[in-house]
């Protein structure tokens, strides 16, 4: 499975949020690369993202009116896509205000983490985490516990 992150603002090298990314990276057995764009207008941070998707990837887009999940949930769609042939999954995270809605229009899945605002490049972190949960959980490893 590949996974990419399309992100607004940039993550700093060495940071506590770029270090757990880093780490989860380094965990998964599926490929996770991201990509970055420096905070813009909302048109032009949302054609970045809109340009990066990968053909044939399947788009979460990250956005407070998504559907808030449980990481077993999470889990089960990233399977069923599986199960149906999809090998790549492309997750968009926005600028401060937000994102257009012709991005959301992209979206295969709408994605929330909460009513909670929270900095962006934490939500990368958390996102990663998440990310190498659903691994673990489809591959049966005890690191999630219910």
């Amino acid at each position: 499975m590949k996974i990419s992150i399309l992100a607004i603002g940039k993550c700093k090298n060495g940071s506590p949020e770029d270090m757990l990314i880093k780490e989860y990276q380094k965990r998964l057995a599926w490929d996770l690369t991201g990509k970055e764009k420096e905070n813009d207008t909302q048109e032009k941070e949302a054609d970045f993202l809109l340009a990066h998707i990968p053909n044939g990837a399947k788009v979460v887009v990250l956005d407070e009116r998504g559907k808030n999940m449980t990481s077993m949930e999470f889990a089960d769609v990233i399977e069923k896509w599986q199960l149906n042939g999809v090998s790549e999954i492309c997750f968009l995270i926005g600028g401060a205000d937000g994102h257009l809605e012709k991005v959301r229009q992209k979206a295969d899945l709408m994605l929330s983490f909460g009513k909670l605002t929270m900095p962006h490049m934490l939500i990368r972190a958390v996102l990663s985490e998440q990310i190498y949960r659903a691994q673990t959980i489809l591959s049966g490893h005890p690191y999630h516990r219910q």
